[in-house]
């Protein structure tokens, strides 16, 4: 029978541990189709996995996404010839599973399911049809079918599950109720700022040159004044229009430049008729939201710079890629400019940095939001679209190589921003700013936790001295109660290579206890962490790492991890997601850009994994180390949130790429012992750090909580100040 038409196979689950279930009968192999029911499983702490034993040798663990309305339901790929299948769903109170449906899917069926929204996405935008029909020829004439599957399932997107435009329907359209709302609240606002909307103009067409302009017209904000600057445009329609527009609204006033100068001296021409509290940023073929300034207005008495979410709009109206960005983020700003529309800023400050900088055209925005950010400006986020931005031929919207010039500004801008070497990044108009170590560089300890486990422990010992470039660095080895012969002849070994230092902490396994004695005896002015199931793969790691930790803005420094496929296993850490936190991009091919790229950017982020994480010796202690009542779990997380609290950002940077073999040597927590100490572990972490953990400000709430994938949230968690909150009157 066709594997189109297969029925679902018979499985049935029964418990073998507090949080295992095995799954009996016809065993399913290659890609299935799943649907798994919890009739009770209260909330679900970490992410579900499929464990497998394959052709008699146990496999890398298959993770499932987090549970939705009571039900697990996606697409995956099992080994051949699975011998047996456990489910691990940890979660407090006692999980139980209801119906399980099960089905084998053959590579027809998954290519269309995993790679249509992106050829939905892509009939969207004709203009590419032809060279990705010329790549799909390609791709069968390789390798078949086959590898036409692993091209589409290599650009499928990773983002948003179901369309954009259902989600805006849904959670972001004005409803009549919603309007009239939000002019109660402009009536009431204790302070009402007046905008100066800033539209540089040069040859725009007349579509998008009148829709930009009546989105400006349509905000149910009324106190604002449009101030458009032409820069010497040839064609007649766009003097036309904007003179009509002028006669019909009182608050458009024009500036016609003689000569033109490009955007920068556009935009200063703007500014010099501008009478507003604020200057709010608009591209002459952008739209703005019909809410777009009254949210602004809501949040910005106590800011000097204001940012929003955004999308992209096409041609006809169409909406896709929405960009719904982290609260203010320094370190993502220098690898590139994520703020972008919508942007307000302070009048006053503006003006008081001499405006916009000529000779940095094209970044512009980036080049003042830097200066803003370096004289003290404060700065607020507003987590909601307000700004549509325009994908058409030759905008960096719709391709990024439409204006490579704005590289060497946005270059220009970082090097005088930071005074350190600047040089361009993984992806377009992305950025590595290359901080200095000292020389001498400064001696770092390396502090590796060990138990039995003596083949880990040697490649991780043996890769990191035959491949880590940065020198001075002293090994230090914490045996924890090792009992294996090869384990005790190896630590010996270390110890008369004058390799390691090995210390013994006897007894029982407590992560924070032991890495907290390997920096007490540690000698080094920098520190790092590394479990002993790491693989170092890359000389430079190191040397990343150092330079990060050794700002004095910094306090933790993450490595990105993989799994030994290649695969992402960290690439930060997520507040929130699964109930207490997880790691971002999980599962994300390694050279995938992830979300809006941050996948590849150094960037600030709550969080950061022990599993590899450098810090300053001194820091570490003054925070009062690792807490030894979080023995196993979120210790790390607990930690940085610590740090953040004391002023001092964690940084996860991409250019510091290790291979994990995760938690191989401790093995899994599926005692009763073991997840009643992990259940203790989370509802430490709630009851200190629970509304941490809901709003994580590296993330935005109109992201999912229930996946490290950066999917949208159905609903979103994002307030609108126009509803009351629990409380108000």
């Amino acid at each position: 029978m066709s594997r189109w038409l297969r029925a679902p196979l018979s499985l049935d689950a029964e418990r073998t541990g507090v949080d295992l279930f095995d799954l009996r009968g016809t065993l399913p192999s290659g890609w299935i189709d799943f649907d798994f029911e919890i009739a009770s499983a209260g909330q679900v702490l970490r992410v579900p996995r499929l464990l497998v034993d394959s052709a008699g040798a146990a496999g890398e663990p298959v993770p499932l996404p987090f549970p939705r309305d009571g039900r697990m339901r996606g697409i995956v790929r099992l080994p051949e010839k699975v011998r047996s299948l456990r489910l691990e769903l940890c979660a407090t109170g006692e999980p139980r599973l209801g119906r399980l449906r099960v089905r084998e899917i053959g590579a027809a069926e998954v290519g269309i399911r995993l790679a249509a929204p992106f050829l939905r996405k892509r009939l969207s935008e004709p203009q590419v049809l032809p060279a990705m029909a010329l790549k799909l020829v390609r791709a069968l004439r390789a390798g078949g079918a086959g590898e036409v599957l692993d091209t589409l399932l290599r650009k499928r997107p990773q983002v948003s599950r179901l369309p954009y435009g259902e989600w805006v329907d849904r959670y972001a359209t004005l409803s009549a109720g919603d309007r009239a709302a939000i002019r109660r609240h402009i009536e009431a606002l204790p302070a009402r700022p007046r905008f100066s909307v800033l539209m540089p103009v040069y040859q725009t067409p007349e579509p998008f040159l009148r829709r930009a302009i009546e989105s400006v017209r349509a905000q149910l904000y009324p106190d604002w004044e449009l101030c458009i600057a032409d820069d010497a445009s040839p064609s007649a329609h766009v003097r036309r229009v904007l003179e009509e527009a002028a006669a019909a609204d009182p608050r458009i006033k024009l500036v016609f430049r003689e000569s033109n100068g490009h955007i920068s001296a556009a935009s200063n021409s703007a500014l010099a008729i501008a009478t507003g509290e604020f200057v709010a940023l608009l591209d002459h073929d952008d739209e703005l939201t019909e809410h777009a300034l009254y949210m602004i207005a809501a949040v910005a008495s106590d800011a000097d710079l204001v940012y929003s979410d955004e999308d992209k709009v096409d041609a006809h109206g169409h909406l896709s890629d929405p960009h719904f960005k982290p609260d203010w983020n320094p370190d993502l700003l220098l690898a590139h400019n994520y703020v972008a529309h919508l942007c307000a800023v302070r009048t006053s400050r503006i003006r008081a940095l001499g405006g916009f900088r000529a000779g940095m055209e094209g970044s512009q925005d980036h080049d003042l939001v830097l200066r803003i950010a370096k004289s003290g400006g404060r700065v607020r986020h507003v987590p909601h679209v307000l700004y549509h931005w325009r994908a058409i031929e030759g905008s960096t919207a719709l391709s990024s190589s439409a204006k490579q010039y704005a590289e060497d500004a946005s270059l220009r801008a970082l090097r005088d921003h930071t005074g350190a070497p600047v040089e361009r990044g993984p992806l377009p108009l992305t950025y590595r700013v290359r901080w200095p170590v000292p020389d001498p560089a400064p001696l770092v300890s390396l502090i590796i936790p060990t138990r039995d486990g003596a083949g880990l422990l040697r490649k991780c010992v043996e890769t990191l001295l035959a491949t880590t470039a940065y020198r001075p660095c002293e090994l230090i080895v914490v045996d924890n109660q090792s009992r294996d012969p090869e384990a005790l002849r190896l630590l010996r070994e270390l110890e008369q290579r004058t390799v390691a230092r090995v210390l013994r902490y006897d007894a029982p396994f407590n992560y924070s206890a032991i890495n907290n004695l390997g920096v007490r005896e540690a000698r080094g002015e920098v520190v790092g962490l590394l479990n002993n199931d790491l693989e170092i793969v890359e000389p430079g790691w190191l040397t990343a790492m150092v330079a990060q930790a050794l700002r004095p803005e910094v306090g933790a420094v993450g490595a990105r991890l993989l799994y030994p496929d290649g695969t992402v296993q960290h690439g930060g850490v997520i507040l929130g997601i699964g109930g207490i936190a997880n790691h971002a991009h999980r599962n994300f091919p390694r050279g995938e850009s992830g979300y809006f790229g941050r996948l590849q950017l150094v960037q600030d982020l709550s969080a950061v994994t022990a599993a590899c994480l450098v810090v300053r010796r001194d820091v570490y202690l003054r925070a009062g180390g690792f807490d030894e009542g979080i023995a196993v779990a979120f210790n790390d997380v607990d930690f940085c949130l610590r740090l953040r609290k004391a002023g001092l950002r964690c940084v996860y940077t991409p250019d510091a790429t290790l291979v994990h073999h995760e938690s191989k040597s401790r093995g899994k927590d599926d005692t009763p012992e073991k997840r009643a100490r992990f259940v203790r572990e989370v509802e430490t972490m709630m009851s200190r750090w629970g509304g941490e953990l809901r709003n994580d400000p590296a993330y935005n709430p109109n992201l999912t909580l229930e996946s490290e994938d950066f999917a949208l949230a159905w609903p979103p968690r994002a307030r609108k100040p126009w509803e009351p909150t629990a409380g108000d009157p």
